[in-house]
């Protein structure tokens, strides 16, 4: 092989290299929360994390710091593997006992809310990273305190709507549920359990049924929830500390958190967006199918083929060349 033909090859091994390398380090997307009714995280992410309108997304960014709401959709746990009851204590349901979304778990009677009826309603649910899975919502019972830390004795024994694979329209999994009739103010917990992982996200979307609101002795008002905008998504994205290539998480505390291996070393401390300290994200990620990385693998394939075939190009031209003179 001469000089000539051996530095193309070798450029054009470079630069499949590089397309590969480039689209390896171009972050997927997170995974996704309720936005019909509205979840507790979608909500303040929506009302603007940097300054909150409603008081309830105030303590609650307070207490668990900005990242958590630039990370609106990923209130998940890597290994929860259809265990969600036995690893997620009382109290900490809406933050799936992740101490970073500690403030997720407020008890308060004022969370943004959305109004909902008895009856047939459409839920959705934004998927930022589509999955593979099963989606149960479950509804407080009559007896319901917004007031005092959720428990699971506060939810029904068994979800209303039980739907796997759901279609998805928009960027958004829709699919239809009938409500049990309720009044005043209460709780819709939702568990989304991967089929193709043991992760599994969830949320909790406060509602209101009737007119004022009024629940567990409660007379505070309920201030509407509305669920973040494309551009408001797009636009927080670059504050978002969640890289899923491959779709992890960071997990939760206690019982919800992976188990190390003996003498794995203590995860670096990273700076959240509001300069406070915290872990670094579990890069250990649960396998995944296809997902909102294909696209950049895709294109890398592309970058590879159109490199390489132009080099061969190149190389058959000064070929033929040669043999002309």
């Amino acid at each position: 092989m001469t000089v000539r033909r051996r530095a193309a090859v070798c450029a054009a091994a470079g630069g499949a290299s590089f397309a590969l390398t480039f689209s390896l380090s171009v972050p997927a997307s997170a995974h996704g929360s309720m936005t019909d009714p509205v979840s507790r995280v979608a909500a303040c992410y929506a009302e603007g994390v940097e300054s909150p309108r409603s008081a309830a997304c105030k303590a609650a960014v307070a207490a668990s710091g900005k990242q958590a709401f630039y990370d609106w959709n990923a209130v998940n746990i890597a290994n929860a593997a259809g265990k969600s009851k036995q690893i997620i204590p009382d109290g900490k349901l809406c933050s799936a006992a992740n101490d970073k979304y500690r403030g997720l778990d407020l008890p308060r009677a004022d969370w943004p809310s959305t109004r909902m009826s008895g009856g047939s309603h459409t839920f959705r649910y934004k998927g930022t990273a589509p999955h593979k899975g099963s989606f149960e919502l479950y509804i407080t019972k009559t007896s319901y305190d917004p007031a005092k830390p959720l428990k699971w004795s506060d939810l029904e024994a068994q979800p209303f709507v039980k739907v796997a694979d759901p279609k998805m329209v928009n960027g958004d999994y829709v699919f239809q549920g009938s409500v049990p009739a309720r009044s005043g103010r209460h709780l819709i917990y939702s568990i989304w359990q991967r089929s193709e992982s043991p992760e599994a996200f969830y949320t909790c979307s406060d509602v209101v049924f009737g007119k004022d609101g009024k629940s567990g002795g409660s007379t505070v008002p309920a201030p509407a929830a509305s669920a973040p905008t494309e551009k408001k998504i797009a636009d927080g994205a670059a504050k978002s500390s969640v890289q899923h290539q491959g779709h992890g998480t960071q997990t939760g505390s206690g019982a919800s958190a992976a188990p190390k291996a003996a003498g794995a070393a203590a995860e670096p401390e990273v700076k959240d967006v509001d300069g406070t300290t915290g872990q670094a994200p579990n890069t250990e990620l649960a396998d995944t199918g296809g997902n909102s990385s294909t696209p950049y693998i895709a294109i890398a394939g592309a970058a590879v083929l159109s490199i390489g075939a132009t080099a061969v190009f190149a190389l058959g031209r000064r070929r033929s060349a040669a043999g002309g003179r």
